[in-house]
């Protein structure tokens, strides 16, 4: 498949908030039908329920201001999300007796890129649901003050993902990004400002995703898709863990090894020869640093910090160079210069494409089945290569395959008191910062079974 052409386009714009409750019950009445539709998801499940529902009474009643810090395994996760607060809570309440007032909602924080591969129906959609966006990697002060806005004053509690992006692992969590902290702190501040009582906490929400049935024959034939995409022999041997998993191992040594030739040769890194015996995690995060480098050395950006924080400014740095400044009025620009701007706008793009496959690894450990030999990791596994090997091929990566209808578990934790750190927070705001984003990532790691 061909890849589409980028072209240099305006700066991104802040898209701030609008809800509309118009949309909402339009949203809440169609999309049991697109889930149906459109996901493996057969159904939703939440524990620890009742302490949503006591939240937002307490909420509604001006006592607190809470954000809900929800894990992001899945690109489902706002599908399955709305389900849980649209319906579940609101008829786990009903059969309590408790009366809510309507709608059981959130606003929520959600990365600028989103809608540029969701396309415009999503771009539309989420301001209309009281969505508000922010530019990754970079100081985005429109975004920022309406977070913190909203995190005061919004009509509903707020929610936000603390990993930044998803990580294709059901049972591993990444490291967490301080925002999520910082805004906790600036919401007690502000409100000490404002001389209100509320009081604010962070709520984990696990979320986890399981296949109802372990279909290792669909696993199998997966399996044999792309190894026949990598030219590797296959086996027809029973479908079962103890035979695919070689399998497994095999793909990833060939990926590696052809990872690195390419980088060696065509990119001049000083990668040494390796054999499939050595380390496969020890390689895996090697590569990843230099693919990385590729890009960094491109934009000029020094190596600084983990994967995920580098892959972060790459991704900014891109899109500087696609969404220029200068084309907010592109008539002032004259035909060589438009030119000059598309052909840089390409370029950043094929170097960004670096940073994407990087990100498809991010998370791995090599560590993740052997660790528990379950159906749901190896899944977890296989979907990640896939997704590097569709990269690879140039197909569009965001269409994973299905391996079987799934069931979301949302786990409900022990809220977290932000206001009583807030002294803490005046003496030393990056240890204070530091210590809730610890303390976040413990309980959402508890929340995993």
């Amino acid at each position: 498949m061909p890849k589409t052409k980028t072209y240099a386009q305006p700066p991104l714009e802040f898209l701030p908030p609008k809800f509309n409750p118009l949309v909402l019950r339009l949203s809440q009445t169609f999309m049991p039908l697109w889930m149906a539709w459109k996901t493996p998801i057969a159904d939703i499940q939440i524990e620890q329920g009742d302490r949503i529902i006591e939240l937002f009474q307490q909420f509604q009643a001006s006592k607190i201001r809470f954000l809900l810090a929800f894990r992001h395994p899945n690109p489902n996760d706002p599908i399955a999300l709305s389900q849980v607060f649209w319906r579940r809570i609101p008829a786990l309440a009903k059969s309590q007796g408790v009366s809510l007032q309507d709608p059981v909602h959130f606003h929520f924080i959600y990365d600028r890129g989103i809608p540029l591969w969701a396309g415009n129906f999503v771009t539309w959609l989420f301001p209309q649901l009281g969505g508000s966006s922010i530019l990754r990697g970079t100081i985005d002060r429109p975004g920022l003050k309406s977070a913190r806005h909203l995190f005061v004053n919004g009509r509903f509690p707020i929610a936000a993902a603390p990993e930044g992006a998803t990580n294709g692992h059901n049972q591993l969590i990444s490291p967490l990004e301080p925002g999520i902290a910082q805004m906790a702190f600036w919401c007690v501040e502000d409100l000490h400002k404002l001389q209100r009582p509320e009081t604010v906490l962070i709520v984990p929400l696990g979320v986890q995703y399981s296949y109802v049935q372990d279909n290792w024959k669909a696993l199998e034939s997966l399996l044999t898709e792309m190894e026949t995409d990598c030219g590797l022999s296959t086996s027809n041997h029973q479908p079962v863990f103890e035979n695919l998993y070689p399998r497994l191992i095999n793909l990833g040594n060939y990926l590696l090894n052809l990872m690195e030739n390419l980088y060696r040769q065509f990119y001049h890194q000083n990668i040494p020869q390796s054999s499939d015996q050595q380390d496969l995690p020890e390689r895996l995060h090697s590569l990843l640093d230099i693919a990385l480098k590729v890009s960094e050395s491109y934009f000029g950006i020094q190596p600084i910090g983990d994967l995920t924080s580098r892959c972060r400014r790459l991704e900014q740095a891109g899109w500087e160079y696609i969404y220029r400044e200068n084309l907010k009025s592109p008539e002032d620009l004259s035909a060589v210069d438009l030119g000059l701007a598309n052909r840089l706008a390409e370029e950043a793009s094929l170097r960004m494409w670096h940073m994407r496959l990087v990100e498809s690894f991010v998370a791995v450990t090599g560590e993740y089945i052997k660790q528990n030999p379950s159906f749901d990791r190896f899944a977890d596994t296989v979907i990640i290569i896939w997704t590097a090997i569709a990269r690879l091929k140039g197909v569009n990566p965001n269409k994973t395959p299905n391996l079987g209808k799934q069931l979301v578990k949302t786990r409900v934790g022990e809220p977290i008191a932000v206001s009583p750190r807030w002294a803490s927070y005046r003496s030393s705001r990056r240890q204070a910062i530091a210590d809730l984003t610890q303390d976040l990532q413990i309980a959402l790691q508890e929340l995993i079974v």
